[in-house]
């Protein structure tokens, strides 16, 4: 599973990063994250307008793996 492929806005699909220090941040929607050629910068606070008030970068060599978020209850 890609990241390129994950963000498309088309075919988007909900997923999980889970990261090499335990940590893990949820992607629900393709405008939520940013993918850059080293990094993917994922919006963290999302407010009620939708708009991203904090954002971390996730380093791609960090990232242990995706989990798929479909169908798991919020």
């Amino acid at each position: 599973m890609q990241l390129e492929e994950l963000m498309d806005g088309q075919t988007f699909k909900p997923f999980r990063i889970c990261m090499s220090d335990g940590k893990t941040f949820d992607v629900t929607n393709h405008d939520m994250a940013f993918v850059k050629k080293n990094e993917i910068e994922v919006g963290l606070v999302i407010d009620s307008r939708g708009i991203t008030e904090y954002s971390t970068r996730c380093v791609l060599i960090h990232i242990t793996h995706l989990e798929d978020l479909r169908g798991q209850k919020a």
